[in-house]
């Protein structure tokens, strides 16, 4: 009797023991965010400050694997507020391979480039710097300015950010707006935040977009900033704002990962977008298909912020606009915000031929032929307000990357690209570091086989716009 209770005990013991790693194995595929964490806030923080050299030197390794990353600036392009813009294919070929160069990758077909596995690393899927963890990450100038500026401190004691500033837009960005041109950029060199945007701003804007922008620079709770013990900063954080990413109405290239994707290494990195020319566009958010600007601010704040998860959201501080007049006002200010001068284009959006260079000229023409951009990319803004699938997937087997799982991109928004040279790194997820990079990226997805001259011709006219 004694031993067959012993042995119904160790049975009953077996099947606890095993139903709890079934559910923790359940756990680890759930939708949602852990809402009791185990352990103290201490723990964790030591926990990760010990794990981050390892992490930042396993992406460090990967960037170097995949780019050029020196400084080698163009000695004949700018930014609008002159930063210099960097040149030159950044994307390494797949080494190894005997006789590989962009124009044999080139005359290769899809199928072929997968199986002899020649699709350059650069072009696949950037992981984030962290992607088993993610969360929004700022680089260092924008964190630096944020804590001298209001004393709030954005940084994350748990990962640096990635990319050097010398492939990042400038800082501080311009801002130019379409009810104001004659002002030219308005910021004067400054980031605006919640210590400067009224002396800014006041007697420019109306009294709902000069409250629509005290909104966008406003911290408000978010996954990786807030008041709990389940937060990456060292202290408790009031949160980040929207201008936290999109500095000055543009982009800081601040990265994130998306929120409408599961499980977590699915997760597509996030390189954000500038909000110059919200005006003319009719798609928001790199692939979500957001249909009005009002959508985009009202579902980055209830979701976005929270890596689409509200049962979490509710319990770091959700912050709910009031879609009247809260969102309304928050959107009627991005809707001002214009794209910078081209002067050498006309009211048409092309090129203006007493003002192009002849090497403008000609890739304006390998543009609108051979190149095939104008397809989607239509002026006189360069986008056709549409979402496209390039299929990528075509050109490599499915590749676990650093925690993240590099397959299909799905569909991806056409954006504008007035104003490109301001917008580095590109693509959805920043994966192509230079506007060479980019070309060379569409010339082997499009098959359009373009030559040396005609590749360079077609940066020079990009450059332009």
């Amino acid at each position: 009797m004694i031993a067959h209770r012993i042995a119904c005990t160790t049975l009953a013991t077996t099947a606890l023991l095993i139903g709890q790693a079934a559910a923790e194995q359940e756990a680890g595929r759930t939708s949602y965010s852990p809402v009791v964490i185990k352990e103290d806030f201490a723990t964790v923080m030591k926990r990760m400050i010990e794990a981050k050299p390892g992490i930042q030197r396993r992406h460090q390794q990967l960037l170097q694997q995949r780019y050029d990353m020196r400084d080698l600036p163009s000695s004949t392009v700018t930014m609008s507020g002159g930063k210099p813009v960097q040149g030159g294919v950044r994307v390494r070929l797949v080494s190894g391979v005997k006789g590989v160069t962009w124009d044999m990758l080139a005359e290769l077909t899809p199928q072929e480039i997968r199986a002899k596995g020649l699709f350059p690393a650069g072009f696949l899927p950037l992981p984030h710097p962290n992607h088993p963890e993610g969360g929004m990450l700022f680089p260092k100038f924008h964190i630096d300015e944020i804590k001298l500026q209001t004393g709030r401190d954005v940084a994350r004691f748990d990962l640096d950010f990635d990319l050097p500033d010398h492939f990042l837009p400038e800082f501080p960005p311009p801002i130019y707006l379409t009810t104001r041109t004659d002002l030219g950029d308005v910021s004067q060199g400054r980031l605006v935040t919640t210590d400067n945007y009224y002396e800014m701003f006041d007697g420019i804007l109306n009294p709902k977009q000069l409250e629509g922008l005290r909104l966008l620079v406003t911290p408000f709770p978010q996954q990786q900033f807030n008041a709990t013990a389940d937060r990456r900063s060292v202290r408790p954080s009031l949160g980040v704002s929207c201008f936290e990413c999109h500095a000055n109405g543009h982009t800081n290239a601040s990265t994130h990962l998306v929120g409408d994707i599961r499980p977590q290494e699915f997760r597509h990195r996030l390189d954000t977008p500038t909000l110059r020319g919200t005006n003319i566009q009719r798609l928001f958010g790199s692939q979500r298909a957001l249909k009005s600007v009002e959508d985009f601010t009202e579902f980055e704040q209830r979701a976005a912020y929270f890596d689409g998860d509200p049962v979490i959201a509710l319990k770091k501080g959700v912050n709910t606009l009031e879609r009247g007049s809260q969102v309304h006002f928050m959107a009627e200010f991005q809707a001002i915000l214009d794209f910078p001068p081209a002067d050498k284009l006309d009211i048409l959006g092309r090129l203006d031929p007493d003002r192009a260079t002849p090497q403008e000229l000609a890739g304006e023409r390998v543009f609108f032929g051979k190149a095939k951009c104008a397809i989607c990319h239509v002026p006189p803004y360069y986008t056709d307000n549409l979402m496209h699938n390039l299929r990528t997937e075509r050109f490599f087997a499915p590749t676990m990357i650093n925690g993240r799982m590099a397959n299909a991109d799905g569909p991806i928004k056409t954006f504008p690209l007035r104003g490109i040279k301001d917008s580095p790194p590109y693509l959805h997820d920043g994966r192509l570091l230079t506007l060479d990079d980019t070309v060379e990226f569409f010339n082997l997805i499009l098959g359009t086989k373009l030559t040396t001259r005609e590749k360079q011709a077609l940066v020079a006219f990009l450059a332009a716009l």
